[in-house]
């Protein structure tokens, strides 16, 4: 991109239209953000992900050195250009992974939009395009909401509310050498926290199994083989994302967990023999009606 940029002559008066998803848009970001010390950048999204997350985000991040985002810059886009049009070519699998990334906003921000999301899982897992738009609409809404209006558009600080379900997945997407797509591990984490948020008391019973049900409905395999992965001392290298996410934040560990449907709480130690308990209940999780003849607290 630098080579590009230079052989085209590109100074800080240019704009450069950035087309695609999320990796796409962070690596394109990260270019403009340290070209000429920053020029000007339009993000189209080109994945349901990333029209209601990534590409309203101010963070640009590359993987590195096995590190998940560890080189990138907060840069603000120019401006943003969502069409759905963009959506309707890609897979079934790709259309509905992004969604996680709604649900996740719904979880910690909106229980109304969580409620919808229920109401209308079936039309989503089917990628109806009302639904669908109305959905990347709304999430893309809370996040700019969060983004502009929380205080900490920068992350100087350690809340970070939309990570919720992120630091597993960060961790999955590596185990599983990224077979996983972002938005499949981020339910698997969300899963896993919220199991955990449910063992600690945070969480009712009843509102755990609604969580878990709307993800199985959407589509989503809460059990991929790396949960059930252990080293030779018979530890989960998944748990081991705990400590990575906590380098990347910075200073204190800080995890948001859920304390009902719409709103959520930050914690700053995670019990390990719970969240072990609560991996291998997502381990043995085999669909929502199980789960609910099981019970959900232990």
């Amino acid at each position: 991109l630098y080579s590009d940029m230079l052989q085209h002559g590109l100074d800080r008066h240019c704009y450069v239209l950035a087309l695609g998803g999320g990796a796409v848009l962070d690596s394109v970001g990260y270019a403009c953000a340290t070209f000429h010390r920053g020029i000007r950048l339009i993000r189209i999204p080109s994945t349901v992900l990333a029209q209601n997350d990534a590409g309203i985000g101010v963070k640009n991040g590359i993987n590195a050195f096995g590190q998940k985002n560890l080189l990138g810059a907060f840069y603000p886009a120019n401006a943003v250009i969502n069409d759905f049009q963009l959506l309707t070519s890609l897979t079934r699998r790709d259309q509905i992974a992004g969604l996680a990334e709604a649900v996740k906003v719904a979880l910690i921000k909106d229980a109304a939009f969580f409620e919808w999301m229920e109401a209308n899982a079936s039309a989503l897992a089917h990628f109806d395009h009302a639904a669908s738009r109305y959905a990347i609409r709304r999430c893309a809404e809370l996040h700019l909401g969060h983004i502009t209006g929380a205080g900490d558009p920068f992350e100087r600080g350690n809340g970070r509310p939309l990570d919720y379900g992120h630091w597993a997945a960060h961790k999955l997407e590596n185990l599983s050498h990224h077979r996983l797509r972002h938005g499949e591990a981020v339910a698997v984490g969300m899963a896993l926290d919220g199991l955990y948020a449910n063992a600690l008391g945070l969480l009712s019973d009843s509102e755990t199994e609604r969580v878990m049900s709307l993800l199985h409905t959407l589509g989503f395999n809460l059990c991929p083989p790396e949960l059930s992965v252990t080293d030779a001392q018979g530890r989960s290298p998944l748990l081991l994302g705990l400590e990575e996410f906590r380098q990347h934040l910075g200073g204190q560990l800080s995890i948001p967990m859920l304390t009902c449907i719409g709103q959520s709480v930050d914690l700053h130690a995670i019990d390990s023999a719970k969240m072990q308990t609560a991996l291998q209940r997502l381990a043995a999780h085999s669909s929502p009606a199980l789960a609910a003849t099981e019970g959900y607290a232990r």
